[in-house]
């Protein structure tokens, strides 16, 4: 039988208190969190998520993993950048932060394919020394449903995400926060009509990295980006 391609998820942590429903003696409890729709989305590709905890060595996972998805989440705290916090941050996630930069340390070192979403492609900026915008509040629209695309993105022909989407797309948002400073080694490769980055990819590695949140849209048990991230994985694999 042939080996699946492992793909690493990162999450939050997050204690019983800062969810709803739990025991009063389990609030204190810590707890690793992420959306079961990036699992989903990675199952539907062929592909097996495997839970990447905050505790272990990252440079551990990678010798493992065929591929790594960096999720949603908190702000990346700014002082990450050389910026100063504003009052629209959200609270500090500083082992996530340690976390993700390591891994994606690794991951770099050993052309690990990696596939960034939401936040995950705003680290994976600030990583490569980018800088990204602290508050954008109009693209954060949690007054609809995230099932349905809110806009038109445009895309770089030739692109890898050209090959995944073609040379329009429609998708949600759900960010407040933007590529400013493109980091090291990447380009834009599809953009808002606002000049919002939504994509990029690195010019030699098998990174790629969306701003929306494909794993939400209805279309997400069959989106190409998560087939791109388990393909890349399966031909490491041999």
């Amino acid at each position: 039988m042939t080996r699946l391609p492992l793909i690493g998820l990162t999450g939050r942590r997050k204690t019983g208190a800062q969810l709803v429903g739990q025991p009063e003696s389990l609030l204190h409890l810590e707890g690793d969190w992420y959306y079961a729709d990036y699992a989903r989305g990675v199952l539907a590709a062929g592909g097996l998520p495997v839970n990447l905890p905050l505790d272990a060595d990252p440079a551990a996972f990678v010798d493992r993993l065929d591929g790594i998805l960096i999720s949603g989440g908190a702000d990346v705290w700014p002082e990450r950048y050389g910026a100063t916090p504003l009052a629209t941050a959200d609270p500090a996630e500083h082992e996530r932060d340690d976390f993700e930069i390591a891994l994606l340390d690794a991951a770099t070192q050993q052309a690990l394919p990696t596939l960034g979403i939401c936040r995950g492609l705003q680290i994976m900026n600030v990583h490569a020394g980018g800088t990204l915008h602290q508050h954008i509040p109009e693209h954060a629209r949690y007054d609809v449903a995230p099932t349905g695309p809110i806009h038109d993105i445009n895309i770089t022909a030739g692109s890898a995400l050209a090959d995944l989407y073609g040379a329009t797309h429609q998708v949600n948002s759900l960010h407040h926060q933007t590529v400013d400073a493109v980091g090291d080694g990447l380009v834009v490769t599809a953009s808002h009509n606002d000049g919002t980055v939504e994509g990029f990819e690195h010019t030699t590695l098998p990174m790629l990295a969306v701003q929306w949140h494909p794993e939400m849209l209805d279309t997400r048990d069959s989106d190409p980006v998560f087939g791109w991230i388990v393909e890349q994985a399966a031909a490491r694999l041999g």
